[in-house]
């Protein structure tokens, strides 16, 4: 029997509502955000620890929940969404709603308080910033993938600032690094489900300047965000075990974005491209966090 949580007084399947939080993409941000806090090395103990994660997981589910709320009826039109809760209709609108809200309600006030003033504003303004001005400017504009960039790289810094309680230059780094990064891994899924992107009115880079201009800017970004990863060793963030493991992770995925540039590149090359940017994320912060404690 599976598990139900009563929202609206209508029992819904848990699994129903974890699916509103995206999980796969609220995993990959509590990576970045434990990235950035343990980068920190600061006295701060475990439990600020386990608030930071957790208030930020919370935070992340809230703006994917209430991103879901907003773009149930686009989802519809989908195939790679259509099967969500909202849009397969499982969950009620206002369920969904509430449950989104609630998120946000328990999950900046845990970071204000539980953690530090600083971390829970930033938690905040990427809640604000993702669910008011990026959700809606998608359906309007393709320059809404910087926008979204912005509150999408906040985790990392969430993370350092929760240790520290300020801002300071790796913090930084961090955030432009995710800042890049999400570029080319966002450019890299409208152009396999480019046809998604056009059912749902979605405006897209692909759909506005065309294929070959979009994986000319992912090879920019996919660069940009390689040179940004080597930041850390130039400022004095990291050692020679990082930077090795940069180098390799690096040309790696620089070397995938330079095939994106042929003439016969298609849907198969940016599907791998795509599940690439994840496991060099993880690899990339992994190597981070190994080198400042072992290197």
């Amino acid at each position: 029997m599976s598990a139900t949580v009563s929202v609206l007084a209508r029992p819904i399947p848990l699994r129903e509502l974890v699916a509103l939080t995206k999980p796969r993409i609220t995993a990959l941000n509590l990576v970045a955000a434990a990235a950035g806090f343990a980068l920190a090395r600061a006295q701060a103990s475990a439990a600020v620890f386990g608030a930071t994660l957790l208030g930020t997981g919370l935070v992340i589910g809230a703006a994917n929940a209430l991103n879901c709320y907003l773009e149930r009826d686009l989802d519809k039109a989908m195939a790679r969404t259509r099967n969500r809760p909202l849009a397969a209709g499982r969950i009620a609108p206002q369920a969904a709603l509430v449950f989104g809200l609630a998120l946000a309600a328990i999950g900046v006030p845990l970071l204000s308080f539980a953690v530090n003033p600083l971390a829970g504003l930033l938690g905040a303004a990427a809640l604000v910033g993702y669910v008011l001005i990026y959700t809606p400017l998608k359906q309007v504009t393709s320059a809404a993938l910087l926008v979204g960039a912005v509150p999408g790289a906040a985790p990392p810094l969430i993370g350092w600032a929760a240790a520290t309680g300020g801002i300071d230059l790796p913090g930084v780094l961090l955030f432009v690094l995710l800042f890049f990064w999400q570029v080319p891994h966002f450019l890299a899924i409208t152009l396999f489900r480019l046809d998604d992107y056009a059912k749902a009115g979605f405006k897209v880079f692909a759909l506005e300047r065309g294929e070959r201009a979009t994986r000319r800017e992912l090879f920019v970004y996919a660069a940009s965000t390689v040179a940004t990863s080597l930041m850390f060793v130039l400022f004095g963030s990291s050692g020679l075990l990082y930077l090795t493991a940069a180098l390799i992770l690096g040309g790696w995925v620089l070397v995938l974005a330079l095939r994106g540039l042929r003439a016969n590149a298609g849907p198969l090359w940016a599907r791998s491209f795509f599940m690439a940017t994840n496991l060099y994320l993880t690899l990339l912060m992994g190597a981070l966090v190994l080198d400042r404690y072992v290197g």
